[in-house]
């Protein structure tokens, strides 16, 4: 689930939302890949440009330029940007109750899933003195990033924080971008989310400024606290954050540059066509950039859905946004053959979001193997996931699903081998060490091995 800190574009004259036949066509791979509705690609080279700028900036001038750039960019003045414990605590004690039990439902719901992620350390006996381990080990701090453009993300708070927590993550730091409205504090329903999971290291640090300052760390002077750096930097953001994760990854890890959030639901001429448009234009009010795409082996059910479209997205309130991203080239109706044409078509998409709406649904859904999330049947839409689901919702777009995963307690963790053979079981192989390395020309990993057994170690 990502989102765009761009304001919402003037109303679209009418609802233009394409439809492409794939009916009587046998495409491969690479051409539905080709062929399916994608955003047209977004040049990164601008944008570059100003992140090495506020890269430069930060590194150089530190708080001076995060005080700058947030006059620049929120329009708001700050001496420091942390956010002061007695805000936390006030954002929690004014939320409303009703959002206040959502948050904790979500919560629970998020750590219960989470506390059954963490992969079990294993111990490998090869032969008598001889073991090999894996233990999972989590990283020292992260650095979460929460968006506040067209819709405060609370939800990314619990959906970052959880999983971490989890993980055993110790230290946790969190940037949000300053509000004008709020005083120049993050918003206040973030800030709540933020102190009922225990974070007290809340940042009003906003875009590609919020992860330079968690790559490198901010230092710190006499009465002025720094902002450490981190291992880890994740959640979602605009293409200026997406440029920034790119440029600080090998400095720390990221999760993945997430793109425009985006839905794609496979259905047949059994899904109710009123229930595909709301879920369709539940992603578009993300952004304008949003993709929803239909995948359907029914002219009917897509003419419906056109219309249901059309009247749905009059009456909601961010009607200008969605009209946009429905009629926008990564959004649209694709008709296939039946439903073993309509997979392929959604495995070669490999959707953030991916909805099935046929009979039979779990089997059907058995079937995909590209999706960041997978939603089954009717009463599983991606509303469902973006808060109390108990899943992830930051996940791979852009087809990045193909081969990587959604947000999850193995992001905050990593893999460390230990090797532990004792003198006879070093001596078992010994031969085949010295072999292998006389056949890659290493003879020297050959002679670390002969020397513990030549009575001169």
């Amino acid at each position: 689930m990502t989102t765009s800190s761009d304001t919402s574009a003037p109303a679209a004259a009418s609802l233009n939302f394409r439809s492409i036949d794939f009916r009587g066509r046998h495409l491969s791979l690479a051409e539905l890949r080709a062929a399916v509705p994608r955003a047209k690609h977004q040049t990164m080279a601008d944008a570059e440009q100003r992140v090495l700028d506020i890269m430069g900036a930060v590194r150089s001038r530190g708080f001076a330029a995060l005080t700058e750039l947030a006059r620049n960019f929120d329009g708001v003045e700050q001496s420091h940007p942390r956010v002061p414990a007695e805000a936390l605590a006030k954002a929690l004690a004014d939320i409303d109750p009703s959002v206040r039990a959502a948050l904790e439902e979500s919560i629970s719901r998020a750590r219960q899933f989470a506390d059954q992620q963490r992969p079990a350390n294993v111990d490998v006996a090869l032969a008598a003195g001889a073991v090999v381990s894996q233990n999972w080990i989590p990283v020292g701090r992260v650095g979460l990033y929460v968006p506040g453009g067209l819709a405060p993300l609370a939800s990314s708070v619990i959906m970052n924080v959880v999983p971490a927590v989890a993980a055993g993550v110790e230290s946790i730091a969190l940037a949000s971008p300053p509000q004008k409205d709020f005083g120049g504090l993050p918003h206040p329903t973030i800030l709540a989310a933020a102190a009922l999971l225990g974070i007290d290291e809340v940042y009003a640090i906003g875009g590609a400024q919020a992860i330079i300052s968690f790559a490198y760390g901010v230092p710190g002077s006499e009465g002025v606290s720094p902002i450490e750096p981190v291992d880890l930097v994740t959640g979602p953001g605009n293409i200026f954050v997406a440029t920034a994760k790119r440029l600080v990854k090998g400095v720390v890890g990221i999760d993945s540059e997430a793109g425009t959030t985006e839905i794609a639901i496979l259905a047949d001429s059994t899904a109710q066509s009123a229930l595909v448009a709301a879920d369709l234009i539940s992603q578009a009010e993300h952004d304008p950039k949003a993709a929803s795409v239909l995948v359907t082996d029914s002219a009917d059910l897509a003419d419906a859905v056109v219309g249901e479209l059309a009247r749905q997205a009059a009456a909601t309130k961010h009607s200008a946004r969605v009209l946009e991203a429905l009629s926008g080239p990564q959004s649209g109706v694709v008709l296939v053959d039946d439903l073993e044409q309509g997979i392929a078509v959604c495995n070669a998409y490999a959707a953030e979001h991916l909805e099935i709406m046929t009979a039979d649904a779990p089997a059907v859904a058995a079937r995909i193997r590209n999706a960041g999330a997978i939603f089954v049947g009717d009463y599983s839409p991606v509303s469902l996931g973006d808060y109390c689901a108990g899943s992830n919702h930051v996940l791979p777009t852009s087809g990045t699903a193909a081969f990587s995963s959604g947000l999850n307690v193995t992001t905050f963790l990593r893999a460390v081998q230990v090797i532990n053979y004792n003198r006879t079981a070093l001596e078992q192989v010994s031969g085949h060490i010295v072999s292998l390395a006389g056949a890659e020309d290493l003879p020297g990993h050959g002679d670390a091995v002969r020397i513990r057994f030549s009575g001169r170690s």
